[in-house]
């Protein structure tokens, strides 16, 4: 017998030009919209003991990668470090280019916005407040602006299928190097239409990403600690561009993920490392399968 339906949440097409879909959400999957939160211990986490970056914190572990690849993938990933370097670079200056024009009062700069980043190719495109407690300590002082654009780009399916696997790596990287040239020219419009546009790279990032996605309403947190978006589940690399123009900030969105991963348990029950916790815990203000314990 079909299920009831809550609610039906429409969302743009997988790609450029494709309709919209409808989601439809079962009522017995339906809990809150986004994630469970608790903004007082956000706050004071956020304050007393921010984060910092696992590229600084676990630096002996990008040591370690490096001994157990091929000959033949560590000089695919030093030849892929070349390609990235200089959109690395020119993301980390962008937040100090001016606008190239002034702003328009008669253009509706978020759907501006989100027209462009889809023909460029990101599958998904949402808005939120930057949320400061988030920042790495390193990246707090960068950090200039209060809007956050959200963006996702879809990871190859048949690479990604063959994890782990070398294959499955240079989709990895792959993806964001297209990924991050794609945001120096997403930030190029943005400047085009009055506003300064400051990219955050995957390298070297500023927060963790999925807090802001999740308030952009594109996707929940799943028990595998990832982004659960609709296209494409946790098959996406993720980036965000932080700017001054006043675009309209969109809403977290319930779509049934926070009771299906309760039920589900997969990648609680098959992580070889134990490394999920079967019930969620309260950690640093948000409620996940975390484990509450350090090895």
């Amino acid at each position: 017998m079909p299920k009831a339906v809550s609610h039906i949440i429409t969302r743009p097409g997988r790609t450029h030009g494709d309709p919209d879909v409808e989601i439809p959400v079962a009522e017995d999957l339906v809990t809150e919209p986004g994630n469970p939160v608790r903004e007082e211990d956000l706050s004071y986490y956020g304050r007393e003991h921010p984060i910092e970056a696992h590229f600084i914190e676990n630096s002996a572990d990008r040591e370690w990668l490096w001994t157990v690849y091929t000959p033949e993938f560590a000089e695919w990933r030093r030849r892929h470090e070349e390609r990235e370097r200089p959109l690395a670079e020119a993301g980390e200056v962008s937040g100090d280019i001016a606008p190239t024009s002034e702003p328009q009062p008669d253009i509706d700069v978020t759907e501006s916005i989100r027209a462009k980043a889809r023909e460029l190719g990101f599958v998904e495109t949402g808005f939120t407040r930057y949320d400061r407690r988030y920042t790495y300590t390193s990246r707090k002082r960068w950090v200039k602006f209060t809007h956050t654009i959200c963006l996702a780009l879809e990871q190859d399916y048949t690479a990604t299928q063959t994890l782990p696997s070398e294959e499955s790596e240079h989709a990895h990287f792959g993806t964001y190097e297209i990924e991050e040239a794609y945001c120096l020219e997403l930030a190029k419009h943005i400047r085009s239409l009055g506003y300064h546009a400051q990219i955050h790279g995957h390298s070297d990032s500023s927060a963790p990403y999925i807090p802001l996605f999740v308030s952009a309403g594109l996707g929940q947190l799943g028990a595998n600690g990832q982004l659960l978006s609709p296209h494409f589940g946790s098959r996406a690399r993720l980036m965000v561009i932080t700017t001054d123009a006043p675009v309209t900030h969109d809403e977290p969105i319930d779509y049934g993920i926070n009771q299906f991963c309760e039920n589900c348990q997969v990648c609680v029950n098959r992580c070889p490392s134990n490394a999920l916790a079967k019930d969620k815990v309260w950690w640093r203000g948000a409620k996940k399968n975390k484990v509450s314990y350090k090895w």
